[in-house]
């Protein structure tokens, strides 16, 4: 089989990880930047190009997409599924869980446990917002935020009511969130592949900080969940549609709340914390369910 993977650096970890994988299981497998792609956008035979050379011969394609090029690249995996190409995750699974309103009110949809979150455009209804969720201390969360960055704790009304009103000045959307003092800055997160969770890790905050992302300082310890936990993440990645998540939840006293799913979950910590090959489950999967037009979509979402 030939697998493409969308990755911007094919010395990440994660990307790294998968064309290893995949090769020692006998495929043929090409990075490609999605930056470097342009395409033909016709009715009749949609192509995608990268750099001087046309893209037709893939079985598969593994988007890894960073955060920051999310409107490009998925335009370019949306291209591929009109072009019949398995396409691992969705385009239109990776914009819904991008989106973190979007993402939050699927899940509330799907009556799937989250803390108490609240929108608003103007920053008059700062102070019912803030009532909303409970009170200071609360999270406040840009919509386009990743890796813990355009997460801020405000532990008193006032630093609130200065935060939400700096980041409508600067013109971002935002989200108010409850905050949960009893799961003591950590949370879990659970890789998920088909529906099934493969691997499981607790990540706990460094001190003095609340967000437990390894990139900024958070520790890794294996944990076994509980079966709501378990139904809990599984439900969120379905509601997103996608067939590879990384979803992290929360312990609280009302039970699991799912606090984010992404759809280009790292492999490194949750590997080296656990010792699986998460990468070979990926591939796997793909070999069980590569088929030729067998998207959903089809490139329509």
């Amino acid at each position: 089989m030939k697998i493409g993977i969308l990755s911007q650096n094919a010395a990440l970890y994660s990307t790294s990880r998968l064309v290893q994988a995949a090769e020692k299981r006998g495929h043929v497998v090409q990075v490609i930047d999605p930056l470097q792609c342009f395409m033909d956008i016709t009715s009749h035979r949609p192509t995608v190009y990268y750099r001087n050379r046309k893209l037709d011969d893939f079985e598969a394609i593994i988007p890894r997409i960073g955060a920051s090029v999310t409107f490009y690249a998925t335009a370019v995996l949306r291209q591929f599924e009109m072009m019949g190409v398995y396409c691992l995750n969705e385009s239109v699974a990776i914009s819904r869980s991008r989106d973190k309103l979007r993402a939050l009110q699927l899940l509330a949809r799907k009556g799937i446990g989250m803390p108490v979150s609240g929108f608003a455009h103007s920053t008059k209804m700062s102070s019912e917002l803030i009532k909303l969720v409970g009170g200071a201390p609360l999270v406040i969360k840009l919509l386009e935020g990743t890796q813990g960055k355009g997460v801020v704790l405000a532990e008193t009304t006032q630093a609130a009511e200065s935060v939400i009103d700096a980041f409508r000045d600067l013109d971002e959307y935002f989200l108010v969130q409850e905050f949960i003092k009893e799961a003591d800055g950590a949370d879990i997160r659970c890789f998920i592949v088909g529906g099934k969770i493969v691997a499981t890790m607790m990540r706990k905050a460094k001190s003095g900080e609340f967000r437990s992302n390894l990139h900024r300082g958070g520790t890794a310890v294996t944990v076994k969940l509980t079966p709501e936990e378990r139904k809990s993440a599984t439900r969120a990645s379905e509601a997103m549609g996608l067939n590879v998540s990384g979803v992290d939840i929360i312990r609280s006293k009302h039970g699991p709340l799912v606090i984010e799913v992404n759809s280009s979950p790292g492999l490194e910590g949750i590997e080296k914390t656990t010792g699986k090959d998460v990468a070979s489950e990926i591939i796997d999967y793909i070999e069980k369910n590569a088929k030729p037009h067998a998207n959903k979509t089809k490139g329509k979402g």
